[in-house]
């Protein structure tokens, strides 16, 4: 079973306990009255979304929303349920029928469930970084061609924007920077402009791509990087994150300055 599957099943017993638990309360005679004033306003707008959502009473409002909450939590494992079994099983344990599976035997279909999705999960990484790679290197080998891209000895490919006139930074520089970085498909997944301030790192701090970069700049340059997967973030991506595995990058790099040690913020990077 999934860890959603596992949160549906959660929050409907949480939501049990907490009717249960406002239940058993002592009665307060000022709880009351806001009970009672909270109960009119419920009253009204319960009215208002029985006639926008032809749902017309508590029972079938309550039943629609734990619907929308436990469809909302399976919808990512819709394609491996099948939704008449479901409904039949709900239905079963419900009314306090018997089930066709014992305890054990629904612990059985959960492990092997969950363990043919995990393996459906690595197939599906797997396909996406061999397509990932093959993208970006087509991409790259006709992005060499195109007039002011150059291309170093590792791999990177980078265009000057704007040529400044300050010094370049050392491989174990603090830089002050502003960035937006990119995937080839034009999604963004990171910028400084954004978060409304540049960012300050260490070039050491950051991918290889990204430190070899910064250091062909002069403060003041504004560069276009195309950084291949093996200088960013290789076969793992950020795991959880917004880049995918074997993923080339897209960053326009604005140098604003080389910063001393002593004088940097805590890196945001």
């Amino acid at each position: 079973m999934t860890s959603r599957t596992r949160f549906a099943v959660a929050s409907l017993l949480a939501a049990s306990l907490a009717f249960g638990f406002a239940a058993c309360k002592p009665i307060d005679e000022d709880a009351k009255k806001d009970d009672k004033s909270a109960a009119d306003a419920n009253s009204a707008g319960g009215a208002d979304i029985a006639k926008s959502s032809g749902l017309k009473t508590d029972k079938e409002q309550a039943s629609y929303m734990v619907g929308m909450s436990v469809g909302k939590s399976l919808e990512p494992i819709k394609d491996e349920v099948d939704m008449d079994t479901l409904i039949k099983a709900m239905k079963t344990m419900m009314s306090g029928g018997k089930p066709l599976l014992t305890d054990e035997q629904a612990q059985q279909v959960a492990q092997a469930f969950d363990q043919r999705l995990q393996a459906k999960k690595v197939a599906e990484a797997e396909a996406a970084s061999k397509k990932n790679a093959s993208e970006g290197e087509a991409f790259l080998a006709a992005n060499a061609k195109k007039p002011g891209v150059k291309t170093t000895a590792s791999g990177l490919q980078y265009q000057v924007l704007t040529e400044g006139k300050g010094p370049k930074p050392a491989a174990d520089a603090m830089v002050k920077v502003h960035y937006k970085g990119e995937l080839l498909d034009g999604t963004e997944f990171d910028s400084s402009h954004d978060r409304g301030e540049p960012a300050v790192f260490s070039l050491q701090q950051v991918a290889p791509g990204w430190a070899e970069g910064v250091q062909l700049m002069p403060v003041g340059s504004k560069y276009k990087l195309w950084i291949p997967s093996k200088l960013g973030y290789g076969e793992q991506g950020t795991p959880g994150g917004p880049i995918p595995p074997n993923a080339t990058l897209v960053f326009e790099v604005e140098l604003l300055d080389i910063v001393k040690p002593d004088a940097a913020p805590e890196a945001k990077n």
